[in-house]
């Protein structure tokens, strides 16, 4: 099902499991915006889902803009949950939240990654709200939960060394099921590294943090994570 202005769409048939792409045709998001995207995996099958471009956000002088994302994987399924990047402008305010909720024997791979400003363009971003709220159960369990708040002046704290350190990209990879294997698998890699990239795992799963001075350092690196992370091939849309 799809309303409004997303879309979803399945570019090319699949050797195995299901490969789709989701749409924005607004061309971004803008201030009191609200997205939701509702994505079930059902028993034994295998989905994959990429965005078509990269999300802008942009500026906002009212509301913020709310996306709700869930994500749902019964029993056996795999679900890969791998958007391009969201594309920060200065003075843009967005709330999201992503609830994942996974069987016991379901297998997850996601990422995310958030670019505060266009370097290219010689844009940056000074001021702005960014709210991330994650929450992951797993069987029914809570295993983890974060809530990422950066707002006011976004880029005075972006420049702190304990923050980003001047960086304007940051992700976030997660793998259902993960442990210290996984964990020794990306870090044989660390050399290749064009950023900072930290993983660690506990309560069942394994996660990576990025970051880089900009976009095109931080996607090389998700590329690296992801690909040692998982057998399942990254959407085409990432390689071109």
């Amino acid at each position: 099902h799809e309303s409004g202005s997303l879309r979803v769409r399945f570019p090319s048939p699949e050797g195995e499991g299901l490969s789709a792409v989701s749409v924005n045709t607004a061309g971004g998001v803008a201030g009191g915006d609200r997205f939701d995207i509702g994505i079930d995996a059902g028993e034994g099958s295998s989905l994959t889902l990429t965005t078509a471009a990269a999300e802008k956000v942009y500026r906002a002088p009212g509301p913020a803009a709310q996306l709700t994302i869930s994500l749902r994987a019964e029993a056996g399924a795999h679900l890969a949950w791998l958007p391009q990047e969201t594309i920060l402008f200065d003075r843009a305010r967005i709330q999201r939240s992503i609830d994942i909720d996974l069987a016991e024997d379901a297998t997850l791979l996601l990422c995310e990654i958030v670019v505060f400003g266009r370097a290219a363009m010689g844009e940056t971003v000074q001021h702005g709200e960014f709210v991330d709220r994650w929450r992951l159960r797993r069987g029914g369990k809570l295993v983890f939960a974060e809530t990422i708040r950066l707002d006011g002046e976004i880029g005075e704290k972006l420049a702190r060394p304990a923050v980003a350190n001047g960086g304007t990209a940051m992700g976030t990879a997660l793998i259902v099921p993960g442990d210290e294997a996984v964990v020794e698998r990306i870090r044989e890699a660390s050399e290749s590294f064009r950023g900072e990239v930290g993983i660690s795992a506990w309560n069942g799963f394994a996660m990576a943090r990025f970051c880089a001075q900009n976009a095109a350092r931080l996607r090389t690196d998700m590329m690296t994570v992801l690909a040692r992370a998982s057998t399942v091939p990254l959407p085409r849309l990432w390689l071109n």
